[in-house]
C-alpha cells in the first residue's frame, strides 16, 4: 500500500492575503506545514499542488516536491486530483497548506484504515465535543458529524447534529477535522462528479461523497492543531512555534 500526501496551496485567500507565504519565525507557513506532513511514518511521499509560481519558487529552494495545476481549480480536491493523475500510489491524503502545526500522528491516523484488510472509500479525523459545550456545538463554523456503530459517517453538517429532543447524558457530539485520505480511484471518480444538493446546502465538500454512495470511515483523535485562516489564527500559530522555539 503506497501512500501520498498531497498539499494543495494557492496565493489567493479571500480571508488572509498571501497566507501560504506569510512568515512564521522565519519559514513561509507552506513550507512548515510540508515540513510536518514529512514527519508522517505512513506516506511514503509529500508533495505540494499549486498553480502558483511564487510558491513552486519558495519551495523548491527548500527541497520540496512540487506538481504545478491548472488555475482553474475550484477547490482544493480537484486540485489534488489533478496532481495525482501524475502520482503513482493507491492512497492520497489531502492535507491544507494552511496546517503548519499538524500532528503527524494525526496524518498517521488517518491513513492506518488503509492499511487493513478491509480499506474504505475515504478516511476523515473526528473529535470529541463535550455535550456542555454549547459554543462549539452550536457554532456554524465547526463542522459536526454523526456515524453508525462501525465508525462510518452518516451525515456531516454546520447544524448541532444529533439535535436532542431528549437529554442523554451519553449522547456525544463529534466535530469533524478536515484532513481526507482517498483510494486513488475514489479520487479520482469524486472530482470527476457535479456538486450536490446537500454539498451546496451545507457548503461542506464531502456531501457529495455521501450522496454518490461512498463510504467515509471516522477515526477518533483527541489532538487538535489550529489552522491559520484569519490574521488572529496566523497570530496564536507564530505565538506557539515562537513558545516551542524558546523551549
Amino acid at each position: 500500500m503506497k501512500a501520498v500526501i498531497l498539499i494543495p496551496a494557492r496565493l489567493d485567500s479571500s480571508r488572509l492575503e498571501r497566507k501560504m507565504l506569510a512568515d512564521l519565525e522565519g519559514e513561509p507557513l507552506i513550507v512548515r506545514t510540508w515540513r510536518q506532513a514529512l514527519k508522517s511514518r505512513l506516506a511514503e511521499r509529500v508533495v505540494v499542488a499549486t498553480d502558483s509560481l511564487e510558491i513552486a519558487a519558495v519551495l523548491d529552494s527548500c527541497g520540496a516536491e512540487v506538481v504545478m495545476t491548472s488555475p482553474e481549480a475550484s477547490c482544493g480536491t480537484e486540485r489534488i486530483a489533478e496532481a495525482a493523475r501524475h502520482i503513482d500510489a493507491d492512497v492520497f491524503l489531502n492535507l491544507q497548506g494552511d496546517e503548519p502545526l499538524i500532528s503527524p500522528a494525526n496524518i498517521d491516523l488517518a491513513l492506518e484504515p488503509f492499511f487493513s484488510n478491509h480499506p474504505p472509500d475515504c478516511s476523515t479525523l473526528v473529535l470529541p465535543i463535550q455535550p456542555d459545550d454549547r459554543v462549539q456545538i452550536e457554532d456554524p463554523h465547526q463542522v459536526k458529524v454523526v456515524m453508525d456503530a462501525r465508525g462510518f459517517a452518516l451525515y456531516f453538517s454546520r447544524s448541532p447534529i444529533p439535535f436532542r429532543r431528549n437529554t442523554h447524558s451519553s449522547t456525544i457530539f463529534y466535530r469533524h477535522i478536515g484532513l481526507y485520505a482517498f483510494r486513488a480511484e475514489v479520487l479520482e471518480k469524486f472530482s470527476a462528479l457535479p456538486p450536490s444538493m446537500l454539498e451546496e446546502a451545507e457548503s461542506l465538500e464531502q456531501l457529495r461523497l455521501l450522496e454518490n454512495g461512498f463510504r467515509i470511515q471516522c477515526v477518533t483523535t483527541f489532538v487538535d492543531n489550529p489552522g491559520v485562516n484569519t490574521q488572529e489564527d496566523l497570530e496564536l500559530v507564530r505565538s506557539i512555534i515562537r513558545a516551542s522555539l524558546q523551549g
